[in-house]
């Protein structure tokens, strides 16, 4: 019998060297190019010992609004954020990318990815509004891939027939707090335990296909 592959390689194997992180961005609107980025979190996802995936602590960074950006009121209606409040701790876009990242590069090494794939509920939008910060602020090394991603909205579709994140984590078997959506860690938060609980129902569906297969054999 082989021995088991270490937990950095078996992680690395599972995603076929990429590095599944989560991200939450909350903006000032729908245009990536326009409007203005306020809030970014990132969950990284880890693996035990025996292959199951878990959600590790969010690094998150309020942003400050890039110059000439937009902030339709409608969307701050929606999260709560006020981008002139005083105990906010905001930081540049480029800082708090940098902030955001060194997390994501850390675990990278330590897991042998080439790579950090987004995961996102609706992700495009997350993955164009961090594709469009960078841009902005000419930064060279992101270690996200540029167009790849992981939408749990899809997954959410497949795994419980639920596209609408807060149904799909419940119907996932997690609580939903409405008074906490909205933040952008609140959203990685739950998007991570989302993804994590869709990984982990495939992997024990393999095991007892592959228990039921050496059983018959």
């Amino acid at each position: 019998m082989s021995e088991p592959l270490p937990v950095a390689i078996q992680l690395a194997n599972r995603f076929r060297g990429f590095l599944p992180v989560v991200v939450d961005v909350e903006t000032g609107g729908f245009d990536c190019e326009r409007d203005a980025l306020l809030e970014i979190s990132a969950v990284v996802i880890r693996m035990d010992a025996d292959g199951w995936v878990h959600p590790e602590p969010a690094v998150s960074s309020h942003v400050v609004p890039f110059p000439g950006a937009n902030i339709d009121p409608r969307a701050l209606e929606i999260t709560g954020i006020d981008p002139t409040h005083p105990f906010r701790a905001a930081l540049d876009e480029k800082e708090a990318l940098d902030h955001v990242f060194k997390p994501v590069r850390r675990a990278m090494r330590a897991n042998d990815c080439q790579r950090a794939i987004l995961v996102g509920h609706n992700a495009s939008f997350d993955l164009n509004f961090l594709n469009a910060a960078i841009r902005r602020t000419g930064h060279k090394r992101s270690p996200f891939h540029l167009f790849s991603c992981f939408d749990t909205a899809t997954l959410g579709g497949l795994a419980y027939g639920q596209t609408v994140l807060s149904k799909a984590v419940s119907a996932a078997g997690f609580e939903w707090n409405s008074n906490e959506a909205h933040s952008a860690v609140y959203d990685s938060e739950q998007t991570a335990r989302l993804f994590c609980a869709i990984v982990n129902r495939w992997k024990a569906m393999e095991d007892a296909w592959r228990a039921n297969a050496s059983a018959a054999a």
